[in-house]
C-alpha cells in the first residue's frame, strides 16, 4: 500500500499566466538510490488503515532511515510517528509517492521480530498493530537514546538443578534448556518452594547455552524476588528489569540494552512480555491467573498468550508456572502443547502444612474473645497455638474497613439517597459514606423500614485488624494492604494482617496461618472465582511451615466445596482439570472463544451486521448494561482466529465509512461471567 504525495511549493512547478511574474521553485530532492522505498507502519489505530504504507526515502534521510527508525509521515493532512518496518526497490502503487517527512531517531528500536509478534496478537485479539505497538515499544528518550549500552555479558556457567531435582521431569527440563532445545513445560512448584530461585536457575541454565531468557511475573514484588535470586545467583549486571514505575528515562535506556544485545536476561511485568531480547531461548509466565497479567489497554492481550505466540515464533521453550494452575495451564497438557513438571507427592505430602477447613458459623468459638473476632474454634486455637512459636498470617480478602454495610433490622443493603450507590464505612467514628459519589450519611435510616442502624455484610482488612487486636491482646497487628505493603515481617509473635497479594515473608515461614471468609471468595460471581479463590490460598499457604515442622493452617469455608479440597489436599492439577472438564461441557473459555463487544446499543448491533461470523459462532445478547448494551459471540476453539478476523474485518468497515460511536471488543476477557 501506499500514501499518495500531497502537493508541496517547492515540489511543483509554479505556471504563471502571460504577462504576470514568474516565480522560480526548487527541484524536489533526489530519492535514495539504492532500496528508495520504505514500508512504515503509520500509528493511526483505525481498523481499516492497518498496514504498512509506502513512501519516498530523501537521499539525505538514507542513512537514518534503517528498519525500525521512528519516522514522521504526512497522512491523511496531518503528520503522524510511524516505524520503517521494510526498505524496497519499488512500491505496487501506480500512483506518486508521498516522502518521509523526517527521521526521529535512527535508532532501530522496532525489531522484526516484534513486528510479527504484534501482527500474531492483533490477529488473536481482533485489534490493530499500531494500538500492539504503544503496547511494545516505550516512548522515546533522547538523552537515554545518547547513552551508551555495555558489552554483551559472556554466559555463566550452567548452575546446579537446586530445587529442580525435587521435581518429576526437572532434570529433563534444564537438560533440555542447556542443550539449546524449545521444551514446553506447566510448572507447579510444591509447598514451601523457593519459586524465586527455581526461576533464577531456570534462566541461568538458558545463559549458559548462549540464549536469552524474559521472566513476566504479576507485579512489583514478584519482581523484586526474581531480580534478587538472579542476582544472588549470577551477579549484578546479569539481567535488566522492565516495569512501568520504574519512570520513562530508566525504563527506555534498560529497554534499548536489551535491544542492543547488552542483556539477555529480562524480567519484568507484563508490558516486558514484548522486550526485544535477543536469541530468545526461554520465556516464562509466573503466576498466569494472577488478573494483573490481563492488559487493560486495547486490544486487551493476555501476557500469557503473548508469550506462548513468542515461543512459538521464535522456537523459543516456554514455562506456564504458578502454585495454582489455570484451565488455560489445563489445556496446554491437555492438547498436548505442554508437559507438566511437578514435584512428586511423596515430596509435596513432606512440604505441606497441615490444612484444615471450618466452617463460618457452626464451630463459632467458645471464647467471648474468639466471638469478637470472627473465628470459629478451630481458628482461634490455631491462631493461639502459632503465636506461641511466631508470627501468625491472616488473609482478609476484601480492602478497606467495612466494604458492605446493609440495615441492621430488615438486611437490605445500604444506599445513597443522592446516587443510590452502596454505602461503605471508612472507619468507626465517621459516618457511613457513598462508595460512588462519597457522600457521608450521618442521618441514614433504611427505606424499607425506616431502622436507623447498620450491619456489616463484608468486614475489610482494617476492621479485622482491629477486631483481632482486641481479641489477642498484647500482640502486635501488622496491616499489609495495597497501599500500604510488607515485603517481609521477622519470626518475633505478631498477628500478620493482609490482603491477597500482599502477604510478607516471614523469616522461616509461618507457623500458622488464617484464611479468612473464604466462603464469600467462592460465592462471587464470575467464571474464575473458584479458581481464583484457590490460587490466593495456595499462595499464602505456600508461605507457611511444613507440617512436620508445626505449620497449620485454618481456611473458614465449606469443607465439601471443590477448591477447598484442592487446598486441603494440595492438587492444583486435580482442581484444573475438573474446571477445564466443566467449562467443556458449557462451551466456555478455555475451551470455547468468547467475544465481548460493548458500546452503545445501535453501535452493537451496526457491528454484529457488519460481521461475517463463522459457522457455528453463537450471538449471546445485546443486554443492556451500565455503560450501554454488550453482546457475547461464542465460538469452538478452533474458530478462534476467524471470529477474530471477522470482528476485526467489520471493525474496519465502520471505521472507514466513519459511521457511529467506538465498541470496545474483547476476546476472551479474563473477568468473563
Amino acid at each position: 500500500m501506499s500514501a499518495s504525495e500531497p502537493a508541496e511549493p517547492d515540489q511543483l512547478a509554479l505556471v504563471a499566466a502571460p504577462g504576470r511574474r514568474r516565480f522560480r521553485t526548487r527541484e524536489p530532492e533526489p530519492v535514495a538510490a539504492e532500496l528508495p522505498v520504505a514500508q512504515v507502519l503509520v500509528d493511526v489505530g483505525l481498523p481499516h488503515l492497518d498496514r504498512p504504507f509506502d513512501y519516498l526515502v530523501p537521499a539525505s534521510m538514507d542513512g537514518d532511515a534503517v528498519v525500525g527508525a521512528r519516522v514522521s509521515v504526512r497522512f491523511a493532512g496531518t503528520d503522524h510517528d510511524g516505524f520503517v518496518v521494510a526498505r524496497t526497490d519499488a512500491s505496487d502503487h501506480e500512483g506518486k509517492l508521498a516522502r518521509l517527512r523526517r527521521v526521529v531517531s535512527a535508532e532501530p528500536v522496532l525489531a522484526p521480530e516484534i513486528v510479527a509478534l504484534a501482527r500474531a496478537v492483533a490477529d488473536r485479539y481482533a485489534g490493530t498493530v499500531s494500538d500492539v505497538l504503544r503496547l511494545a515499544v516505550p516512548p522515546r528518550h533522547a538523552t537515554a537514546e545518547k547513552a551508551a549500552s555495555p558489552d554483551p555479558p559472556v554466559p555463566p556457567a550452567r548452575p546446579e538443578p537446586g530445587g529442580w531435582a525435587e521435581h518429576v521431569d526437572g532434570a529433563a527440563l534444564l537438560d533440555a534448556l542447556a542443550a539449546g532445545g524449545a521444551p514446553r513445560a506447566v510448572w507447579n512448584p510444591g509447598p514451601a518452594a523457593d519459586w524465586p530461585d527455581l526461576v533464577a536457575r531456570l534462566v541461568a541454565t538458558t545463559l549458559s547455552g548462549g540464549r536469552g531468557a524474559l521472566v513476566v511475573v504479576p507485579d512489583g514484588r514478584d519482581l523484586a524476588q526474581v531480580s534478587a535470586a538472579l542476582t544472588a545467583l549470577l551477579g549484578a549486571g546479569s539481567h535488566v528489569e522492565l516495569a512501568a514505575d520504574a519512570g520513562p528515562s530508566t525504563r527506555y535506556k534498560r529497554w534499548l540494552a536489551v535491544r542492543r544485545g547488552a542483556v539477555k536476561a529480562v524480567v519484568g511485568t507484563r508490558s516486558a512480555a514484548f522486550a526485544p531480547v535477543h536469541d530468545l531461548g526461554l520465556v516464562l509466565v509466573w503466576d498466569d491467573g494472577d488478573d494483573l497479567h490481563a492488559e487493560p489497554r486495547a486490544p486487551y492481550p493476555h501476557a500469557r498468550e503473548v508469550l506462548l505466540l513468542r515461543a512459538h515464533q521464535a522456537g523459543a521453550a516456554a514455562v506456564v508456572g504458578g502454585f495454582a494452575r489455570t484451565a488455560e495451564a489445563e489445556q496446554l497438557l491437555t492438547t498436548g502443547w505442554a508437559r507438566p513438571v511437578t514435584p512428586s507427592r511423596p515430596t509435596v505430602r513432606a512440604a505441606a502444612p497441615r490444612i484444615h477447613a471450618s466452617g463460618d458459623d457452626h464451630e463459632q468459638a467458645r471464647d467471648e474473645a474468639a466471638r469478637t473476632a470472627r473465628l470459629p474454634s478451630l481458628a482461634w486455637r490455631t491462631a493461639r497455638a502459632g503465636l506461641a512459636r511466631g508470627p501468625v498470617l491472616v488473609q482478609v480478602p476484601r480492602a478497606g474497613y467495612l466494604p458492605g454495610v446493609a440495615c441492621g433490622r430488615c438486611r437490605t443493603p445500604a444506599r445513597c439517597t443522592a446516587c443510590s450507590g452502596p454505602l461503605v464505612l471508612g472507619q468507626a467514628d465517621r459516618p457511613p459514606r457513598c462508595a460512588w459519589c462519597a457522600t457521608e450519611h450521618p442521618s441514614w435510616r433504611c427505606g424499607e423500614c425506616g431502622n436507623p442502624t447498620l450491619r456489616a455484610t463484608v468486614v475489610g482488612v482494617r476492621r479485622t485488624a482491629e477486631e483481632l487486636g482486641r481479641a489477642f491482646p498484647g500482640v502486635p497487628v501488622l496491616l499489609s494492604r495495597g497501599d500500604a505493603v510488607r515485603d517481609t515481617v521477622p519470626s518475633e509473635p505478631a498477628l500478620v494482617v493482609a490482603t491477597p497479594g500482599a502477604e510478607p515473608v516471614a523469616d522461616g515461614g509461618y507457623p500458622a496461618a488464617l484464611l479468612l471468609d473464604g466462603t464469600a471468595l467462592l460465592a462471587r460471581t464470575g467464571l474464575r472465582a473458584a479458581e481464583e479463590a484457590l490460587r490466593r490460598w495456595l499462595r499464602a499457604a505456600a508461605l507457611v511451615r511444613p507440617g512436620a515442622m508445626g505449620g497449620e493452617i485454618v481456611l473458614v469455608a465449606d469443607s465439601s466445596a471443590p477448591a477447598v479440597q484442592a487446598l486441603v489436599r494440595w492438587d492444583p492439577a486435580g482442581f484444573a482439570g475438573r474446571e477445564l472438564a466443566e467449562r467443556a461441557s458449557l462451551h466456555l473459555p478455555p475451551a470455547a472463544r468468547v467475544a465481548e463487544l460493548t458500546g452503545a446499543p445501535a453501535d452493537v448491533d451496526d457491528l454484529l451486521m457488519h460481521a461475517e461470523l463463522p459457522d457455528g459462532a453463537e450471538v449471546i445478547g445485546p443486554v443492556p448494561v451500565d455503560d450501554g448494551a454488550r453482546a457475547m459471540i461464542r465460538a469452538p476453539r478452533g474458530l478462534g482466529t476467524a471470529l477474530a478476523a471477522a470482528l476485526r474485518a467489520a471493525a474496519g468497515v465502520r471505521s472507514a465509512r466513519r459511521t457511529g460511536g467506538t465498541v470496545r471488543v474483547r476476546v476472551d476477557p479474563v473477568d468473563f461471567g
